[in-house]
């Protein structure tokens, strides 16, 4: 049986891209901010677009910091969602869930290297992980961000933009991924799938 997949209404713009994502393998998505529903759902995710305190905020307001602290089916943070599975942000600043140790800070500006880092860029893999099954160094993932976790124990995969940024991270039961999956053509949609798939374990 597909999962069953809730998506945390966290306000962003991409909810409904990443509903049709999901829905296109064959999985039912819903968005949702009520507590017990998410705590419920097989797999959950946690999509961000925009800032870190605001982001924080909504999920303060809607009562979700210690649902979301204390699920244990697989959940994945997408761009500031996976943000906000860290410490804190550099962002505001912003204390976040602090699911994982370390803080994300700002890019740096460096000659050719805009931020936001936005569009395509390559993934290289540190660590092997069900999520990324069937995805291959060099493969290409969409990212729009300003800010970025630093690669550590925690780092699946990385991506290089004047430096080494985290991309994929885990602890337990909780994935981030810094790219937008439900943007990034058959890579993306074989991450999505792969994370229909994952279980939680340790």
């Amino acid at each position: 049986m597909t999962p069953d997949v809730v998506i945390i209404d966290s306000g962003g713009a991409n909810l409904t891209s990443l509903r049709y994502a999901f829905e296109r393998l064959d999985a039912r998505a819903e968005v949702s901010s009520d507590g017990s529903r998410i705590a419920s759902a097989d797999r959950v995710v946690l999509p961000g677009v925009g800032n870190a305190a605001h982001a924080m905020r909504r999920l303060r307001d809607a009562q979700l910091i210690e649902v979301i602290r204390t699920l244990t089916q697989p959940v994945l943070g997408i761009c500031l969602g996976m943000h906000l599975l860290f410490q804190r942000s550099a962002e505001g600043p912003t204390a976040c869930l602090n699911l994982l140790p370390y803080a994300v800070e700002s890019l740096t500006v460096l000659p050719g290297l805009p931020v936001p880092h936005m569009g395509w860029n390559q993934l290289r893999s540190l660590r092997n992980d069900p999520m990324l099954e069937g995805i291959k160094d060099g493969d290409h993932f969409y990212f729009v961000h300003r800010y970025a976790a630093p690669v550590t124990e925690h780092t699946l995969a990385s991506s290089e933009y004047g430096v080494a940024i985290a991309a994929v991270v885990r602890h337990r039961n909780f994935w981030g991924a810094q790219f937008h999956p439900e943007r990034s053509g058959a890579a993306g949609s074989q991450m999505l799938a792969n994370f229909l798939q994952v279980q939680p374990c340790c």
